[in-house]
């Protein structure tokens, strides 16, 4: 259902956080907009300075890092989701490693979720938990059996 104009409906989306463009023109052709309204409201948003995908990259893997949210393969998968070029996406993330470190992501993230874990009491099942968990966020594993070693040898 329709209310108003393609590009009002973009200011609406948009006033309530930043879009990727293939997200919202996604918005637009689900609510039934016509392809031309699209194009000519995308063409003006991104005119305008409203719908620009690598700010959106930027702030969006920027949250998902202090978050904890996500890291490496996660955030390409959920920015690639989005619809975020894939050249964007590399760009982003090359930026955002210099300012965000796997190991030190992967230590606040283990401290908020598994802060009583200890590596060297856990039984297999709780460390392949814990394990699976940061995989799914994205985290190597190189990275995480070196945390956890560091861990159950006291290093940290």
């Amino acid at each position: 259902m329709q209310r108003g104009s393609a590009f009002d409906c973009c200011l609406r989306v948009l006033a309530l956080r930043d879009h990727a463009e293939a997200e919202l023109r996604r918005k637009l052709e689900r609510k039934g907009y016509q392809e031309e309204e699209v194009e000519a409201s995308v063409a003006r948003l991104k005119e305008l300075g409203y719908l620009d995908d690598l700010r959106f990259a930027r702030s969006f893997a920027a949250s998902q890092l202090r978050n904890g949210k996500g890291y490496g393969v996660r955030l390409k998968m959920e920015l690639a989701r989005r619809g975020v070029a894939a050249a964007i996406v590399d760009e982003v993330l090359g930026e955002l490693a210099q300012e965000y470190g796997e190991s030190e992501l992967l230590a606040q993230v283990m401290e908020r979720r598994y802060a009583s874990f200890d590596p060297t009491t856990a039984t297999d099942k709780e460390k392949r938990k814990v394990i699976g968990y940061l995989q799914r966020k994205g985290f190597s594993l190189g990275a995480i059996f070196k945390k956890l070693d560091g861990r159950a040898c006291g290093d940290d």
